[in-house]
């Protein structure tokens, strides 16, 4: 009789001492994928346990994070600090069952022994000098660490999905401790117990938990429960190869909405850091869902690449909606540079951006670029445009001045005729006209298509900037 296969479960577990990282949004996509793929769940566990250094801020950052990235989650996410008691029930298990056991070593004795190990040149590892005494020999007034009791002879192996089979000598594992002389739990054991209690079948983390998983495969085997499958990432490298830090790159998710990368753009852009399909390196969310596996996962580090994330985020801005983009890029700049909404402004930033997107490879520089739509007059003008305006030109603008006054239809078709009229009568080449009108519009040499700018603006707001710096 065929067994019902179990559904998959994955799982995403940061600790909130800090931002969601870029390498913690990758992960938790990848759990995110791999569950969607295979019609499972992902979940979302808070390992709050430090909490000298967790805080309610930080929380709020992750929950912030995987939301704008579009990584939600499955059911209540799972505080693991309220589930000390539990963790407390099974060490409580293994010492019952003589998987564990009361270590009553001082401090002094403890740093004594690291020291004989450094002078011997053998491995700093606890010489498990408490694992068969009995604890009526323990000392006054020292109260006791629970200690797992690790296999001391043979191997630990990890077969992993990207890793290939690993294997730990188990006299290389020391006994660690599990519960601390205060009572709390430690992280290798409320994993464990958080994983098999959530019904976890899948893991997929960084390739620097690979000891922990050895350690963490132990107790599974003590308490008798089935240990998830496993697969191990390598990390994520700066572009010179060094492991990704601030100068790399290596930001909180909540910096890289704030410089204007889109989300779906992210999503695809840390998908392909690390795993490939094929040849392929733009596709949707649906098709990533439809492809992931962890066979086509790499072995070997990525690269973190500001121009390649640029070049993905300017692909989903040119095919994206622009009211979308609209509001997305005005949210952004009033919170972060002091733009002032109004009903006004939104509708000329949607008229704005056909032109604007063809350029912007973010929303920063989409905001950049509708800039002048916000100038209020008289427009203050940078170096290039100051230039571009000189007397001649001035006397230029005034010549065209009223050809643009007469005109009743104000649309960039129309304005553009007018223009190339103009340019034509006065023999000029049509940039001789374009580029000082830009800057009597703009208060800048670079912008959107001119004739956009113009018919954007609107009659009466356009005429009035040319006002200004005819002659």
């Amino acid at each position: 009789m065929m067994t019902e296969a179990k559904k998959t479960v994955t799982r995403f577990a940061p600790s909130p001492t800090g931002f969601l990282h870029i390498g913690g949004g990758r992960t938790a996509l990848f759990n995110w994928l791999y569950a969607k793929h295979e019609g499972g769940t992902f979940l979302l566990r808070i390992e709050d346990t430090d909490r000298e250094r967790s805080t309610d801020a930080a929380i709020e950052a992750i929950f912030d994070g995987l939301k704008w990235l579009g990584l939600e989650w499955d059911g209540e996410p799972v505080m693991q600090f309220s589930r000390q008691a539990r963790h407390r029930e099974v060490a409580m298990e293994m010492l019952a069952a003589g998987h564990a056991y009361y270590c009553y070593a001082s401090q002094a004795e403890l740093e004594e022994m690291r020291e004989l190990a450094r002078a011997e040149g053998r491995p700093i590892k606890y010489d498990g000098r408490w694992r068969d005494r009995d604890p009526s020999e323990a000392p006054d007034g020292v109260k006791p660490v629970i200690r797992f009791r690790s296999p001391d002879a043979g191997e630990t192996v990890i077969q992993d999905a990207v890793v290939g089979e690993v294997r730990f000598a188990n006299e290389q594992l020391d006994d660690l401790i599990i519960v601390r002389s205060d009572g709390s739990p430690t992280y290798n054991l409320s994993v464990v117990v958080d994983d098999h209690d959530m019904g976890v079948t899948q893991i997929i983390r960084g390739d620097d938990h690979l000891t922990n998983t050895a350690r963490q495969s132990q107790i599974y085997a003590a308490m008798g429960w089935e240990a998830p499958a496993f697969a191990h990432l390598p990390l994520i490298h700066g572009p010179d190869g060094a492991k990704l830090s601030k100068r790399h790159g290596a930001l909180g998710v909540d910096a890289y909405r704030d410089m204007g990368y889109l989300p779906e753009a992210m999503r695809n852009y840390l998908v392909r850091l690390g795993w490939s399909h094929g040849d392929d390196e733009i596709f949707s969310t649906e098709q990533a869902i439809e492809w992931f596996n962890l066979d086509s996962i790499g072995h070997s580090p990525s690269r973190f690449d500001f121009d390649k994330l640029e070049s993905v985020n300017a692909h989903y801005i040119r095919i994206a909606d622009d009211t979308r983009l609209a509001d997305d890029t005005l949210a952004l700049m009033v919170r972060l540079h002091g733009w002032v909404e109004t009903a006004d402004l939104r509708q000329k930033l949607i008229a704005a951006m056909p032109g604007l997107k063809e350029r912007a490879k973010t929303l920063i520089e989409l905001g950049q670029g509708a800039a002048y739509l916000t100038a209020t007059r008289p427009l203050s003008l940078d170096d290039k445009a100051t230039k571009l305006l000189d007397v001649e030109t001035q006397m230029m603008l005034g010549r065209l001045l009223p050809q643009l006054e007469a005109l009743n239809d104000w649309s960039a078709e129309a304005c553009e005729a007018v223009v190339r009229a103009f340019a034509e009568a006065e023999t000029l080449k049509l940039g001789k006209v374009a580029q000082p009108l830009r800057a009597a519009l703009t208060g800048s040499a670079v912008s959107p298509p001119i004739f956009d700018v113009l018919a954007t603006l609107g009659r009466e707001e356009a005429l009035g900037r040319i006002k200004d710096q005819a002659a």
